[in-house]
């Protein structure tokens, strides 16, 4: 594992998944975190809001066989360093990914992305040319009704707040709480990942982008523009998402050209925690179809 450079973040928990893999770097003002697997085609795996690489663990390795995998902890995630001026919207974000490949020299083929993560991969196939996209649990769809404001509002009110972040981490950082949490998203994930989510919630720096990430959102933009990206892609869901409607993934593909869209049962919505061995057949073949 390459040691991280001066006021990164801190070293790794012990038993972090991967983590003879990771290494840090400076890019645009910002730290990041990665993992690089693999060899062929690269393969880009971006989690969502409030998640981390970890939530490609058992993913990662399987479409390595195939593949070269890079996985990253978005800006200020994980434990990744979020630069001071750095912003957090999806354009933000996915200019910030474009510029981290330039300066490492990646020849990104594909992009996966879990959650929002997927809206942000299909906002880098309209600056990068990508050969195919996949999203796993794609959020997106916007609010309805009072949470359309009430939610970015309140995201945005704690984000300038100091000790918000600190708050939220002493209030939710216990295994019970990331429990009923994760239980809220209609998903079944190992001892493991709970632990690395409980990690996670009680860093407050991963707090706060997360918070900066959901005040800063707008997907109204990329939403107007999904029938004008003809990039291949197919957006995969698990029947039991209580986080995002599973019909959202297919009103989505029905808006695209090249998309198509499957649901799969049982499954909640962390669809690459609960369901890696299943689904790695499904994204190498695609990916190999579209290469």
């Amino acid at each position: 594992m390459t040691a991280p450079p001066p006021n990164t973040p801190p070293k790794l928990p012990s038993g972090w998944p991967h983590a003879e893999h990771s290494r840090w770097v400076m890019a645009g003002g910002q730290v990041w975190h990665m993992q690089d697997m693999g060899a062929g085609p690269a393969v880009l795996l971006i989690h969502g809001a409030g998640g981390s690489l970890h939530c490609w663990r058992g993913l990662a390795p399987l479409l390595a066989a195939q593949f070269r995998v890079i996985a990253l902890d978005i800006a200020g995630h994980g434990y990744s360093v979020k630069g001071r001026f750095a912003q957090a919207g999806l354009d933000d974000v996915a200019q910030g990914i474009a510029a981290l490949a330039a300066h490492q020299a990646f020849d990104i083929q594909f992009a996966i992305g879990h959650s929002a993560g997927a809206a942000v991969a299909l906002r880098l196939s309209q600056i990068m040319p990508l050969r195919a996209v996949a999203g796993l649990n794609p959020a997106l769809s916007l609010f309805e009704g009072v949470a359309g404001w009430l939610f970015p509002a309140l995201a945005k009110t704690l984000s300038v707040l100091p000790f918000a972040p600190l708050a939220i981490s002493t209030l939710l950082g216990s295994a019970s709480q990331i429990d009923q949490l994760l239980a809220q998203t209609g998903a079944q994930i190992d001892a493991q990942g709970r632990s690395q989510y409980l990690h996670l919630v009680r860093r407050p720096a991963h707090v706060a982008a997360t918070l900066a990430m959901m005040a800063a959102w707008d997907l109204r933009p990329l939403l107007q523009s999904l029938p004008q990206i003809n990039v291949p892609t197919l957006l995969l869901t698990g029947q039991n998402d209580r986080a995002v409607p599973p019909q959202t993934a297919v009103l989505a593909a029905q808006r695209m050209p090249a998309a198509k869209s499957q649901i799969l049962p049982r499954y909640g919505h962390l669809l690459p925690e609960e369901a890696a061995q299943e689904i790695a057949p499904i994204l190498s073949a695609f990916l190999a179809s579209n290469g």
